[in-house]
């Protein structure tokens, strides 16, 4: 039982979209306490502190996502597409957070669960769509 729990699990983490979303959450992680430190420490401003965030997390998930999910070497044309879907990604999740009526849990739970499927999609067939190029 134990074994094939544990088989079920290598299994599950083999995939792309789990690897994707764990990179996800940790870069989520990365976005907001670092928007929380410099809020603290350096600056109020709001919008400095989430471009700080932003960089540092796109950084990490960029670099994450090339060589753990799509398995691609870190090349600047890839990086520039990169940075393009998740800032795309980051306006349509302020649009759809001012666009739709409901309360802000629900906002923030449709934003939550549709845009990184939306995103790794995007990714998938535009940004690492070449073959892969890593073991």
């Amino acid at each position: 039982m134990r074994a094939m729990v544990i088989e079920r699990s290598k299994q599950l983490f083999s995939l792309k979209i789990i690897k994707y979303g764990i990179i996800g959450v940790i870069s989520t992680l990365i976005h907001m306490s670092t928007a929380l430190g410099y809020i603290r420490y350096i600056s109020d401003s709001l919008l400095q502190s989430n471009i700080a965030g932003f960089l540092l997390a796109y950084i990490f998930s960029y670099t994450m996502q090339s060589y753990f999910v799509f398995r691609h070497d870190i090349v600047w044309q890839k990086a520039l597409k990169y940075f393009v879907v998740q800032f795309g990604s980051l306006l349509t999740s302020i649009a759809i957070s001012n666009l739709f009526y409901y309360n802000n849990y629900i906002k923030t739970i449709l934003v939550i669960i549709i845009m990184p499927l939306i995103t790794y999609t995007i990714h998938k067939f535009w940004t690492f769509k070449d073959e892969e190029t890593k073991g």
